[in-house]
């Protein structure tokens, strides 16, 4: 039987973080049925996982489309694997993912991933942008797959009430607005939107903070931060900037389990 795991990711408790499947399968399964799972599931995403001689594979979907990378489906699958003793604690895992070679270790009551870093550069952006956020911006720039928007404090970053229909038209995978922290324990704040994808409003997207943490390390100075991601259901990132990658690290919980019949 085909073991399905409901993990809520970048937190320490149920019912708060951001929810992922993992469904561990034996080999790999057909584009086609894998997406239509995700889509039954309609989580933020759903995470794919099968033995791969010494790494996994790992796919992860949106209830509409694959992601190409997704930081809290992949903390899922890891605390899953680790959860059910696939591998010892004190061993790595390794991932082959549609962005190449990702790997996941404990680090006390954490797991820390190591991913690819999404630096972003200054740009124009186009006028739907703050139409769309109902914001006016500090700043914006371009990474690869988003556009990163600061606002002038976290308390705007709480209160944006984006226009989705009018995000649905920004030529990016998501956006992410973000500021400075309005508290000493954190160091910068986001959330992150993708209607795009099929996600209006992503909870904790580990993936936006490989653009999130060179950014600030830019503006701050650090290279070892925590951010935290205001969506309803809020979670914590830390994140550590070494070079082109960017190590995420966060709690993860188990919420059911079950089998696809």
């Amino acid at each position: 039987m085909t073991a399905l795991v409901h993990v809520d990711a970048f937190t320490e408790r149920p019912f708060a973080g951001n929810a992922a499947a993992v469904c561990l399968l034996a080999e790999p399964a057909e584009r086609q049925w894998m997406q239509a799972l995700a889509g039954e599931l309609n989580l933020a995403a759903t995470a794919f996982v099968w033995p791969a001689a010494a790494v996994y594979g790992l796919r992860w979907f949106s209830p509409t489309h694959e992601l190409r990378l997704c930081g809290h489906g992949t903390l899922a699958s890891a605390h899953v694997l680790y959860e059910r003793g696939e591998r010892a604690t004190d061993a790595p895992l390794a991932f082959d993912a549609p962005a190449g070679r990702l790997t996941a270790r404990k680090r006390g009551q954490l797991i820390e991933l190591d991913f690819p870093s999404q630096p972003s550069t200054a740009i124009d952006p186009p006028a739907v942008l703050a139409e769309a956020l109902g914001q006016a911006p500090v700043h914006v720039e371009r990474a690869e797959l988003d556009y990163l928007v600061e606002l002038s404090s976290a308390e705007a970053v709480r209160a944006t009430g984006p226009d989705f229909a009018a995000l649905r038209s920004v030529d990016a995978r998501g956006v992410i607005v973000t500021a400075r922290a309005d508290s000493d324990d954190v160091d910068f704040v986001s959330r992150f939107f993708a209607p795009s994808v099929g996600i209006d409003e992503d909870p904790v997207t580990g993936s936006a903070h490989c653009c999130l943490a060179p950014y600030w390390e830019r503006v701050l100075r650090k290279t070892s931060m925590v951010g935290k991601q205001l969506s309803r259901r809020g979670g914590t990132v830390h994140v550590e900037v070494d070079g082109e990658r960017v190590r995420l690290a966060g709690a993860a919980v188990t919420v059911a389990r079950g089998e696809l019949a």
